[in-house]
């Protein structure tokens, strides 16, 4: 399988999403559009999208113009039925193009928090694999109205839509799930200054922090990564697929 993987701003990780993938033998194309790299022009050549997260809100087409072409082709990517997942500003980017507001700084979430499932998100294929409650990162102030037609997956006391489904397997998820310890980590060294500008306390908490959430986390992380990657649905196994159906009919 070919997946497109957008980078929003420096020092991303795929972390978990990237050990399901590689996993799954998939090849990454990697790209950085805030850079000026270009964006593909549709979907044909890869199975999936991933889209990151980033520190620009999702409407921010002034300092990032890319901003509503990437919005067009994760849309693109679900409607043709191929599997997309947005990560905290690929959630709010993927909810905005669906027509959903975008609500600027209303809500501030950072560190390990609980998310609950909704009844959709229990039964759901993806959501449903990391059991009913679960402890995950989160690091954004914005967030976003449901799209129209979207599967209200998860919540959470702090911000009512956590995840959602758009179609089969096109997902906006407001949590770093792929953010396990070793991203975490990478982040608090990387990121000290701002981290202490949201929690000062943070860094010198983290080790309590990391021994009463961080296994749990990472666990559903990793479940929710496998279960995202089994949507993918590859060339391959779609040709494959339509010729057991024609055979079938036949």
């Amino acid at each position: 399988m070919r997946v497109l993987v957008v980078e929003n701003m420096v020092h991303s990780d795929l972390g978990q999403v990237g050990v399901a993938l590689d996993a799954a033998g998939a090849e990454i194309d990697l790209r950085r559009p805030f850079t000026g790299e270009a964006l593909p022009g549709d979907f044909h050549a890869h199975d999936a999208l991933v889209v990151l997260g980033g520190d620009q809100s999702a409407v921010d087409d002034h300092i990032h113009p890319y901003l509503p072409e990437l919005g067009r082709l994760m849309r693109a990517f679900a409607d043709a039925d191929k599997a997309v997942l947005g990560i905290c500003l690929g959630s709010q980017i993927l909810a905005r193009a669906y027509g959903a507001e975008n609500l600027l700084d209303r809500t501030r979430e950072f560190g390990w928090h609980g998310v609950e499932l909704t009844s959709e998100g229990i039964s759901d294929p993806v959501l449903g694999v990391a059991g009913k409650t679960f402890t995950i990162f989160e690091w954004h102030s914005d967030s976003f109205t449901l799209p129209e037609g979207a599967v209200h997956l998860a919540t959470n006391p702090a911000v009512a839509n956590q995840a959602f489904r758009v179609g089969r397997a096109a997902y906006g998820m407001q949590f770093h799930f792929e953010a396990g310890t070793r991203v975490v980590e990478d982040w608090n060294r990387i990121f000290a200054d701002q981290i202490m500008g949201l929690d000062p306390h943070w860094l010198e908490r983290y080790p309590e922090h990391a021994a009463r959430h961080a296994e749990q986390a990472d666990a559903a992380g990793l479940a929710l990564a496998r279960a995202w990657v089994g949507t993918i649905r590859s060339a391959e196994t779609v040709g494959n697929d339509a010729r057991k159906l024609a055979a079938a009919s036949a």
